[in-house]
């Protein structure tokens, strides 16, 4: 189950808002298998169109998805039309104004833990391991891999506007980050967050064709000297080749 870009998961918190989406949710969420309309409907005592219209609205607002199944076995001509059955799409939504990404950052710390209690080798080696390889494989599936990409190019921009950064151009051919996926804990445990935070932007840039070494680490000093400083900008840059 893939995460839902930051606007649809605002749109999806606004649309949980509704009980009756809410209930239905948590009860398509929490089914072992697909469920269909009558199922949802006498579960929580709603009228059919009324869950249906409800599920529907979950459907657009990218909380469900729907497959289509014979239900009893039954196949062949004579068996009836193909059920339509609700799925969960996401088993959890969450949203932030402005966007944060702590469970990449915890993914990614327990991952180089895990590590380094297992070879006995360096925490903060893992860390920067396991934060460049993530990078790489979402710039890789952002499916820019195959075009030589430049610094401020569209696609690597989209892929940083998807991971909260907010890349903006910097006049100069490269991009300004001006948002910090990780803010919070960043602000007390900078140089390791930051070196975490480069390591996967490291990643993302040589999976999507553009060369790692273009990321470079900016202190918040520098950035107001710029007269670019915001409270939660992110103190990385993009440069230009």
């Amino acid at each position: 189950m893939s995460k839902l870009p930051w606007a649809r998961r605002l749109a999806a918190v606004v649309s949980l808002g509704d009980d009756n989406r809410r209930q239905l949710f948590d009860f398509v969420a929490s089914a072992e298998e697909a469920v269909g309309r009558d199922d949802a409907a006498g579960a929580l005592d709603l009228a059919r169109s009324t869950a249906s219209f409800h599920l529907d609205r979950l459907v657009r607002d990218g909380l469900l998805a729907v497959e289509f199944r014979k239900l009893g076995g039954r196949e062949g001509p004579g068996s009836g039309r193909p059920a339509k059955l609700y799925r969960a799409a996401v088993q959890e939504v969450a949203a932030s104004v402005p966007d944060r990404n702590y469970d990449l950052a915890a993914e990614l710390l327990v991952s180089a833990i895990e590590e380094s209690a297992a070879d006995g080798g360096s925490a903060r080696e893992a860390l920067l391991r396991a934060a460049y390889s993530r990078g790489k494989s979402v710039g890789q599936a952002a499916g820019n891999a195959t075009v030589q990409a430049t610094p401020g190019s569209a696609g690597f921009a989209e892929l940083l506007t998807a991971e909260g950064y907010r890349p903006e151009d910097d006049g100069e051919g490269g991009l300004l980050l001006l948002n910090c996926p990780f803010h919070r804990i960043a602000v007390g445990h900078t140089e390791v967050v930051c070196a975490m935070n480069g390591a996967f932007l490291g990643g993302a840039a040589a999976g999507c064709g553009v060369a790692p070494d273009r990321v470079e680490a900016l202190a918040i000093e520098d950035l107001r000297a710029q007269g670019a400083a915001q409270p939660g900008q992110c103190c990385a840059r993009i440069r230009p080749l």
